[in-house]
């Protein structure tokens, strides 16, 4: 089948977004792979497409559960085999999972890169028929990249266990040092590169100084139709704001990683089905989220980095037509910002008590729980250790940096149900045990016969509706036959979840890199005077200098940013206040004599011999800034 068909059949698309189908087209011919497309570009159809036109099963390696999760059920609803292997999932589910996966003819498996050294994912993978290795958020790789993710080296080792499988790595942001990390830590061989241009055409960059961000805010969601994202840092901020702005007549709600998984849905979907016009969140949301026609997304509080910056502002407009993005920001956000880069890098000492009240707190004995997940509840935790909330909270990001831990903080893992029972012999049992029969009924009936080979998301209430009880009732017979080895029972999980990825160490001992954690701190400072040099930037277009930061040649302004339309403005009240008798000769000489052929401005000059000179030249650069003169490839003035 033709990449154009799987195209159609699977995606419904008559045709591929722009440089797509090369990318294609490189990966199908074994070309090791580097694709940037900015957010919204169509990167996972970059090696699903691909992997639909070969014979095998594509590995995805991607560092979020949320996004995977998302993928793969997408990907089913497509009517195409796909599943993930994630922290907090149970060993017989990543066994049957995995050999569903061998067997079982499932064209994708999304893993985490922590995955990658696990003796049971490595001997699974060698007798399956890889036939790509997918890579998401590539710049995860480099110790330059904005979200440095140490098992991403891992990668490389790995693909000696898939000797025959090329790789394509995706990115939406990456600087020149970046993508020949990615390349070198992958080890690319017979390399190919792909860049989409950092600039969008429809998207209008803006950045304000303010003392009332809130009164901004309205005025810009009254002034910009249609539906909007507005970042905050905070999970309180989000609720506040939200409730301001529904106060003041705007159909808002808020959205974070606290809420329960359904708030999370209900949400979501009413936002995304225009039934609320304002999404409050903090940058929990987005990532995944299939809404092309976002008008305006605004940022109230300043970022850490101008990869995270671009990436959420660039959620704005992906239907290609007009839309914004908008920075707010007082002077003591700058500030701020380093402040919170001063307490985000922790003390090496800090780490390890973090750490051992980890391990104390779960109980963990030195050696064991490689990759056991558990439940985390940050407020209790501090509360019981006497810790400092914030200097903890980064403490972790930190020992997750180090690759000891994994913090999830959104996650949502359904209840999940497989029959261990052959027909047979669950028929003997239902006989044997009447009080349970109608409940194992119920479950046939509503999940079908798939219970035997595979874990099914089921629903208790669902369950318990059907057969008129309560959802504990249901959740006490289902632990029931968990406990007598009918089914196995994984009851839903949706609070944060903490994850020991190494055996766990003696706190003391660990051999922590204070040089490399060093380098570090300088990479995430460097990067914070980078936003704050955006912000404070009035003289060079804002598109330009995504560009210039990405390492990308820009020659021309965007015409549309609040510092293209400000100097626009600047030109215009310097051109009106030329005397009008130079004007009234001016423009019409001009007009008219490149009316019959192009010329230099020299040669314009020559031939019009203006009596103030420098009035003449403001008037051309005026004219060509508002596109009624342009140059030729020769350097030649012409009418447009």
């Amino acid at each position: 089948m033709s990449i154009q068909s799987i195209l159609q059949q699977y995606w419904g698309y008559q045709a591929f977004r722009p440089q797509q189908q090369e990318i294609i087209e490189s990966v199908l011919a074994g070309h090791d792979t580097l694709a940037l497309l900015p957010t919204g570009g169509g990167k996972s159809i970059c090696f699903q497409v691909p992997a639909m036109a070969r014979e095998g099963i594509c590995i995805v390696i991607s560092p979020l559960i949320a996004l995977m999760k998302d993928q793969v059920e997408q990907l089913q609803r497509r009517g195409i085999p796909a599943v993930a292997i994630y922290s907090g999932m149970t060993r017989a589910e990543i066994d049957m999972s995995l050999d569903n996966c061998v067997y079982g003819g499932i064209k994708f498996l999304y893993i985490s890169p922590e995955r990658l050294k696990t003796e049971i994912l490595i001997e699974r993978v060698k007798r399956m028929r890889v036939n790509l290795l997918a890579v998401d958020e590539a710049h995860c790789i480099s110790q330059w990249g904005y979200d440095f993710r140490p098992a991403y080296l891992e990668i490389a080792q790995f693909r000696k266990v898939i000797p025959d499988a090329n790789v394509i790595a995706l990115t939406a942001t990456a600087t020149k040092p970046v993508q020949q990390d990615i390349q070198d830590n992958l080890e690319f061989k017979s390399p190919k590169h792909f860049q989409k241009s950092f600039a969008r055409p429809n998207l209008s960059y803006s950045v304000f100084y303010e003392d009332d961000k809130e009164r901004k805010l309205q005025e810009i969601l009254q002034k910009v139709n249609g539906s909007a994202i507005v970042y905050v840092r905070s999970r309180k901020k989000t609720q506040l704001l939200a409730k301001y702005l529904y106060g003041h007549g705007f159909s808002a709600t808020f959205y974070h990683a606290g809420l329960t998984n359904q708030e999370r849905e209900e949400r979501q979907s009413n936002w995304i089905n225009g039934k609320t016009r304002v999404m409050v969140s903090t940058n929990a949301f987005g990532m995944g989220i299939d809404k092309p026609d976002v008008r305006v997304v605004v940022h109230m509080d300043v970022p850490e980095t101008l990869e995270a910056y671009y990436q959420e502002a660039g959620r704005a407009g992906r239907d290609e037509k007009k839309a914004y993005a908008v920075l707010l920001y007082l002077g003591n956000d700058l500030s701020e910002l380093q402040r919170r880069l001063s307490f985000s890098f922790p003390t090496i000492e800090t780490l390890k008590r973090v750490y051992q009240c980890l391990a104390n707190y779960y109980k963990i004995a030195v050696g064991s729980s490689s990759l056991a997940s558990y439940d985390f509840d940050l407020d209790n935790f501090v509360k019981t250790f006497q810790l400092q909330p914030t200097e903890t909270y980064y403490a972790l990001k930190r020992l997750e940096e180090e690759s000891l831990i994994q913090l999830n903080e959104d996650f949502y893992h359904p209840s999940k149900v497989f029959i261990k029972l052959g027909n047979t012999e669950l028929y003997k049992f239902q006989v044997a045990n009447a009080h349970l029969d109608i409940l194992i009924k119920s479950i046939l009936r509503l999940y079908g016969g798939e219970l035997f080979s595979n874990f099914i998301a089921i629903s208790e209430s669902k369950l318990a509706t059907l057969l008129s009880t309560s959802v504990n009732d249901v959740m006490r017979q289902l632990k029931a036959l968990h406990k007598m080895e009918v089914v196995d029972y994984d009851q839903q999980k949706d609070i944060p979840q903490i994850t020991f990825l190494q055996p766990r160490h003696d706190a003391a001992k660990i051999p922590f890199d204070r040089k490399k954690m060093d380098e570090r701190f300088k990479i995430h400072s460097e990067k914070i005077k980078a936003v704050s040099a955006y912000a404070t930037s009035n003289n060079l277009c804002r598109t330009r200098h995504f560009q210039e930061y990405f390492g990308e040649k820009a020659y021309d302004d965007c015409g549309v940013c609040d510092t293209c339309l400000n100097k626009k403005k600047t030109d215009k009240s310097e051109l009106l206040a030329y005397p009008v008798q130079a004007l009234k000769i001016y423009y019409p000489q001009i007009m008219e004599n490149l009316q019959k052929q192009p010329a230099t401005l020299t040669k314009l000059k020559q031939v019009l011999q203006p009596e103030k000179e420098q009035e003449f030249v403001e008037i051309v650069k005026y004219l060509l800034e508002n596109k009624e003169l342009a140059y030729d490839n020769q350097g030649r003035l012409y009418k447009k």
